[in-house]
């Protein structure tokens, strides 16, 4: 399938507060662009946009969808100074710019609902508690990920992000990726191939590696390691919010699913078997769990 990647160029808001060049953020466009329940969806620390393709496909029945690939990643503009993907406001930036761009397409108010896998998750809920966004997020979804992010989840992904790793051909690239994303749970074999071709960039000798910025690693290069707490942001949402926890994770743990049941937007949360770091919401189970609550009235 041929999907049309769109693009949109946005301010670079720096660590050091100089002026840096715009960049641009790319997104796939799914459904009647004239629906006004729109629903945002953003990947994972080094994933794509086109992750999202077989849920979209199926939300575009009912919803106007928009998957994004965050700066750096997917067919989005790299940063020139690597310290900039260590300035979180960038992100919420980036998505409120994004937010603004797809209220002004239309003459009516419309519904936003945001779809967040990991990172993206994240931003959703950072930007869900912010009084001023262009939209207001009407219901969240948070693929495992909470405000409590343990250190030793952390360390094992300073591992292998940024690390530029570089195979001879596509067949082994693949192979590598299944192999440091087997936590994703059951896939099919054409599941695994979309996201090896989505996830692959080849370089000009020939060999391939993956479609990120190595640079985005900086985070786990600049600081020491330790839990990330945001606590304070999950506290303020009041918004409906559905949790999907991997049964095996390591970044969202059984007590801090449980603690998000009770506090903040006192959420939904759906454990799913067999699957860690993150349900990547491709299979028809986790699908159906995404469009049934979105589709609930409340």
């Amino acid at each position: 399938m041929t999907i049309a990647i769109k693009r949109i160029q946005v301010p670079t808001p720096s660590v050091d507060n100089k002026t840096k060049k715009p960049h641009k953020i790319a997104y796939t466009d799914w459904g009647n662009p004239e629906n006004p329940h729109v629903v945002v969806c953003v990947h994972g620390l080094t994933r794509n946009c086109r992750d999202f393709d077989f849920l979209a496909q199926t939300l575009a029945q009912n919803f106007r969808v928009i998957c994004v690939d965050v700066v750096g990643r997917g067919q989005s503009d790299w940063l020139e100074d690597a310290a900039d993907y260590d300035y979180y406001p960038l992100y919420l930036s980036d998505a409120a710019m994004l937010l603004a761009h797809i209220k002004a397409q239309y003459n009516t108010a419309i519904t936003l609902d945001w779809v967040g896998i990991s990172m993206g998750g994240l931003i959703g809920m950072i930007l869900a508690s912010q009084p001023d966004i262009p939209v207001p997020i009407n219901k969240l979804i948070m693929s495992d990920i909470g405000p409590l992010i343990p250190m030793s989840a952390l360390s094992r992904m300073s591992d292998y992000v940024g690390k530029d790793f570089r195979f001879t051909s596509f067949d082994e690239f693949e192979a590598y990726m299944k192999k440091i994303s087997v936590s994703f749970g059951p896939l099919s074999t054409e599941q695994w191939h979309h996201m090896a071709v989505h996830s692959a960039f080849k370089y000009n000798d020939g060999s391939y590696g993956f479609r990120y910025d190595p640079k985005i690693a900086i985070s786990f290069k600049e600081h020491e390691l330790k839990d990330i707490d945001l606590w304070a942001y999950w506290d303020k949402l009041t918004v409906p919010t559905l949790i999907l926890r991997g049964a095996d994770s390591d970044v969202l743990s059984i007590e801090t699913a449980a603690e998000m049941r009770t506090r903040g937007a006192k959420a939904i949360v759906v454990v799913l078997p067999g699957i860690g770091h993150a349900p990547v919401l491709m299979d028809d189970d986790q699908i159906n769990l995404v469009k049934d609550f979105l589709l609930e009235s409340t």
